[in-house]
């Protein structure tokens, strides 16, 4: 598999606070990939950094062999989202007096093939069939774990060839963390690329092909997903197996 996103020995940070140093991942075509880390590792940051939000204060990032951020330069998130680098944010940040429809065509705002677009919204309707059912309902008026789904949702209809996902399981009930994760592993089979930044280590590391492990900004362990579930450093650490 060929590297799709490549980030290479980035460094950033927020005032004078360095948040990320010199930290390097890949993430290849067809893969999920998970970032595990504590509080304040440094995962969020990665991601808005790959997302064109944060800037860089060292290294470079590549997607799909073009380089798209370095120190001073980058292009713009908006641009990135056309070219199908896209995320879904921490905190699912729904539009919440919009109805649940119009939050998933915010998603396709930058598209103008309709065929295209409809096929993807009935895609999001297969895999989450109660936004089906609450379309005409107002975004705020659904429950945390439905406006995650309405969160994907929308970044589904932005057509991406990434998709990032911040902690998707976060203040859910167990009973829709696990429908997220079972769509997230459909839309992986379905051929979409996975970054997954995630609290539930256990959870994340079962989903993924490959894992890397980033504390107070420096990726410590990098291995296939299944070697991390049983390397004895994260089980006492992120699994509660210590």
């Amino acid at each position: 598999m060929s590297a799709l996103l490549e980030v290479q020995n980035i460094v950033a940070g927020y005032g004078s606070i360095e948040v990320l140093h010199q930290v390097s991942l890949e993430v290849h075509e067809g893969e999920i990939v998970t970032l595990i880390g504590g509080n304040g590792a440094g995962k969020s940051t990665s991601l808005m950094c790959i997302s064109g939000i944060v800037p860089l204060r060292g290294g470079e990032i590549r997607f799909a062999g073009e380089r798209i951020s370095g120190v001073g330069e980058g292009i713009r998130a908006d641009k990135l989202v056309g070219r199908g680098l896209v995320q879904v944010p921490e905190g699912r940040r729904i539009f919440p007096r919009m109805t649940v429809l119009e939050n998933l065509m915010m998603g396709a705002y930058g598209r103008d093939d309709k065929a295209g677009i409809a096929a993807d919204l009935e895609k999001v309707y297969a895999l989450f069939d109660i936004l089906k059912a609450r379309s005409s309902q107002l975004g705020g008026t659904l429950s945390g774990g439905e406006q995650q789904m309405l969160a994907i949702g929308r970044a589904i209809l932005s057509k991406p060839r990434l998709l990032m996902m911040d902690e998707p399981s976060m203040g859910i009930a167990p009973i829709l963390v696990s429908k997220i994760f079972a769509a997230v592993r459909e839309l992986n089979r379905g051929g979409l690329t996975i970054l997954l930044v995630e609290q539930n280590a256990r959870a994340a590391l079962k989903l993924a092909r490959r894992g890397y492990v980033l504390e107070t900004g420096r990726v410590t362990l990098t291995d296939d997903a299944s070697k991390l579930l049983v390397d004895p450093r994260v089980r006492e650490a992120y699994l509660g197996d210590g």
